[in-house]
């Protein structure tokens, strides 16, 4: 049986407001986090990633209460990522309404964290979440919002960390985040290769055709955010533009 192709909103979380920069960086409001999330799920939106980008740099937690404020008006699945440092930390979001959990710094620093919420609270609930950037003949994990570079080869990373108890893993493209440049195919097609979890696309969609060539490369997903909180399109138009590509979406 094919699975449907999901088309997964992503909210970046800064002070309680929804950001968007280039490459994590240059970040500029793009709205309420509970009016977006809102508007997205009624245009048709499978899931939606909430990632507070400003936990781990100021050394902090997620902020709760928009978790909260979120999933009191959602329906959907919803992700949550930032500021995770151990399990007792994806507990609090599990509670404050998360469907899912993503680790990423944290779990670069000590990849023990993805065995201990996995065990704690399955792996369904464990999504790992890579920033790639281009190093060589390959791609690097880079942390901090990017503003790290670790040497870590990123196929060899999501193997391990998903052998670890990742149920789920969320790859952005640093090189291509907010470009408008398409996903990064090449590194859709090498992780998705060599893991057997879904793969998050995310990084770079500028229209309904990125999402088709993400899709078509491996991903089960693909993770949207400029083109929607620019008013560019709706989660519902790039739906039927996957489905007259031929591919299974949900209604």
């Amino acid at each position: 049986m094919t699975l449907a192709a999901r088309v997964v909103p992503c909210l970046d979380i800064k002070e309680g407001r929804v950001v968007k920069g280039v490459k994590f960086q240059g970040l500029r409001d793009a709205g309420d986090p509970v009016e977006c999330a809102a508007s997205y799920e009624a245009q048709g939106a499978d899931e939606i990633v909430l990632l507070d980008v400003s936990a781990t740099p100021e050394g902090r937690g997620h902020a709760l209460d928009t978790v909260r404020r979120v999933r009191a008006i959602l329906s959907i699945p919803l992700t949550v990522g930032g500021g995770v440092r151990g399990a007792d930390d994806a507990g609090t979001l599990l509670e404050a309404g998360a469907d899912k959990v993503g680790v990423n710094t944290a779990a670069v620093a000590r990849p023990a964290l993805v065995t201990e919420i996995a065990e704690r609270f399955g792996a369904q609930c464990t999504v790992l979440a890579v920033d790639a950037a281009a190093a060589g003949a390959g791609w690097e994990v880079v942390v901090e919002s990017g503003g790290r570079r670790t040497g870590i080869d990123v196929v060899e990373w999501c193997e391990k960390a998903t052998a670890m108890g990742a149920g789920e893993i969320l790859l952005t493209s640093w090189d291509r985040d907010g470009t408008g440049e398409g996903y990064d195919l090449e590194l859709i097609e090498a992780v998705s290769s060599a893991v057997t979890v879904p793969v998050i696309a995310s990084g770079g969609a500028d229209a309904a055709r990125h999402l088709v060539d993400a899709l078509l490369s491996g991903a089960s997903a693909a993770l949207v955010a400029s083109i929607l909180h620019d008013g560019e399109t709706t989660v519902s138009e790039l739906k039927r533009e996957l489905a007259s590509a031929g591919i299974l979406v949900r209604p």
